[in-house]
């Protein structure tokens, strides 16, 4: 059961596949019926909510809007209907939160998994990625909370500020007793791809970019990335969480004395009209 009205179903159902066949085809309803009920509902919302292209039906800024609106719905038909219903059941709701890989898998996870012990109903999904699409995934509705640099927090956004990020400077331990300033000049950073900038950012503060290569090798993920690292082909940045895992195999050292670069991180997701107790529990678990 759904507390959705028929054209906000067909709205759904074309938002998930991409095109008006499948909508049809996960609905029983004719492709004919699907367009008639997306007709409607942009006629009483008095705008557009798709547009076709070749990778199928994309969503409007307005339409984005609208499915959030709709997720956040959905998230509360479960205690809705038990409620009504008296079943002393809730239904499933699910909440996908998104990050990235080191803070995620050192904190947000933990810390999100005793919260599934308190709401049985409650279905986590984790968007693991060091691509910066975070922001991206709330505004399409992809994950309804982020971990994000607190500068890319938008102002349409609710958001608390969580710990930082600790980077550090890691680099092969045969390099151990080598003066940083020979490495910096001499060596190439190893980042997760072009865009990754922490880096440069790290030899900012302390006063050392100026003399660092600009030619990088480039590998986007970390577990691979560190390997290279330890197998002396260059240095690079790491949360001290995950540098702290390779520490221990000693094929790596701490450069510039352990000295931490802190990244301001952020807990964001879109206004809610209410709170239920599983998604208030979840926000207060991330620190």
């Amino acid at each position: 059961m759904s507390l959705l009205s028929p054209p906000l179903e067909a709205f759904l159902a074309v938002a998930r596949g991409k095109t008006v066949h499948g909508a049809a085809k996960e609905l029983g309803l004719t492709q004919t019926g699907v367009t008639q009920r997306l007709r409607s509902l942009e006629g009483t919302l008095a705008t557009t909510l798709f547009t076709r292209s070749r990778r199928g039906m994309l969503l409007t800024a307005e339409g984005e809007a609208l499915l959030r609106y709709c997720q956040a719905s959905r998230d509360l038909e479960g205690e809705v209907l038990a409620k009504i219903q008296g079943a002393g059941q809730q239904a499933a709701v699910q909440v996908c939160i998104t990050g990235p890989t080191s803070i995620m898998r050192s904190r947000i996870v933990p810390r999100c998994t005793p919260v599934l012990g308190k709401f049985p109903q409650l279905l986590l999904r984790f968007n693991i990625t060091d691509v910066e699409t975070w922001a991206d995934q709330l505004r399409t509705g992809e994950a309804q909370i982020a971990v994000l640099p607190h500068e890319l927090v938008g102002r349409e956004l609710d958001s608390k500020i969580i710990q930082p990020e600790r980077y550090v400077l890691m680099g092969p331990r045969a390099w151990k007793k080598r003066a940083l300033l020979d490495i910096v000049k001499n060596e190439r950073i190893i980042d997760f791809d072009p865009n990754d900038k922490m880096s440069f950012q790290y030899l900012k503060k302390y006063k050392m970019l100026e003399h660092a290569r600009s030619d990088r090798h480039f590998l986007n993920n970390n577990e691979s990335l560190a390997e290279l690292v330890e197998a002396g082909l260059g240095y690079g940045v790491f949360t001290l969480e995950f540098a702290e895992r390779f520490l221990k195999r000693c094929q790596v050292t701490l450069l510039n004395d352990g000295k931490v670069y802190e990244n301001p991180m952020a807990l964001a997701w879109y206004p809610r009209p209410s709170s239920p107790d599983y998604w208030s529990s979840l926000i207060g678990a991330i620190r």
